[in-house]
């Protein structure tokens, strides 16, 4: 383990993740090997810290929990599924872009309306 070993509270200051959640990661093989201390509590590495924010930010993004799992099982059987995990990544990244688009063209109609507030207002 790294020398920094966050306590559930620590770690969900650091991420933003609740303990439940952090638990529920845990239970569904998500994040995995956390550490203990002596007395048999949770403490998490640095490491961990980087994988939580990768979870979070992949399912901030739409990722559901069938792909996160298949995603953390493909990296639990080693570097030969490297490849596998890239396709996911990029299958994942091309429908983030798609929901930008989307947002960006939701942002123009609300832009267009807040112009006609702004023109009738006047």
């Amino acid at each position: 383990m790294t020398a920094t070993a966050l306590t559930p509270a620590e770690m969900t200051d650091r991420t933003g993740v609740s303990i439940d959640t952090l638990r529920y990661y845990e239970k569904e093989g998500l994040i995995q090997n956390v550490g203990r201390s002596e007395s048999g509590h949770r403490r998490y590495s640095d490491e961990d810290v980087l994988w939580v924010e990768v979870l979070r930010c992949l399912r901030d993004t739409g990722m559901t929990m069938e792909q996160l799992r298949h995603y953390c099982d493909l990296g639990a059987q080693g570097d030969h599924t490297a490849p596998e995990r890239k396709r996911l990544l990029t299958e994942h990244r091309a429908k983030v872009e798609e929901q930008i688009a989307a947002r960006k063209e939701a942002l123009k109609l609300i832009d267009h309306k807040l112009s006609y507030y702004e023109e009738s207002s006047s």
